[in-house]
């Protein structure tokens, strides 16, 4: 270090300076960043809007996904906000987009803006879910795991059709944890 000028030694410790000011402040944003989408995939973080409280998790109270015999529950984020990385992004960006367009112009503050857009706003979960083979269904419910048997024949024979008529769970399924909507359902709709 004797040999290197005053002048370069100077700009050697403003760049390492420069270079563990960044490394802090990423680790920083990382942290916060996952803090951030760790919180806003909480039960509470959901209802916390008297739109999402007052209507969906009031039709969620007292399902099958809310209460039920072996007491495993499912909240908003298990059916809405996929657990891989980047589909969590995604639906985060695209949640952030819904926000502007729900919350802050007011278009489902009453129940009864709410009802006017309540297929619209089913067909669009319908949809994510048709392109995601109802990936948020299948990482609680896993097909080769369901003990067949033990289901009703009716139920047999639905099953036993999601191979060949390229089905998935929301198009039978798709009025199990909220009301549904009038109109056509996911099996009906062409996406």
């Amino acid at each position: 270090m004797r040999n290197i000028p005053q002048r370069l030694r100077g700009r050697w410790k403003l760049t390492l300076g420069l270079v563990l000011l960044g490394f802090f402040v990423s680790i920083l944003l990382v942290v916060a960043g996952a803090a951030g989408l760790a919180w806003t995939s909480t039960e509470t973080f959901c209802i916390s809007c008297h739109e999402m409280k007052d209507n969906v998790y009031a039709e969620f109270k007292g399902t099958i996904h809310d209460q039920n015999r072996t007491g495993v529950r499912a909240i908003c984020p298990d059916c809405h906000v996929p657990r891989e990385v980047g589909p969590l992004l995604i639906r985060k960006m695209e949640a952030t987009m819904e926000l502007y367009g729900h919350f802050i112009t007011r278009s489902i503050s009453t129940k009864e803006k709410f009802e006017a857009k309540r297929h619209e706003l089913a067909t669009r979960v319908w949809k994510r879910m048709k392109k995601t083979d109802s990936l948020e269904c299948r990482n609680c419910h896993k097909f080769d795991s369901m003990s067949h048997e033990l289901q009703s024949p009716k139920a047999q024979r639905q099953h036993a059709k999601i191979a060949t008529d390229k089905l998935t769970c929301i198009d039978c399924h798709f009025g199990i944890a909220h009301t549904e909507p009038s109109g056509p359902g996911p099996d009906e709709i062409k996406f």
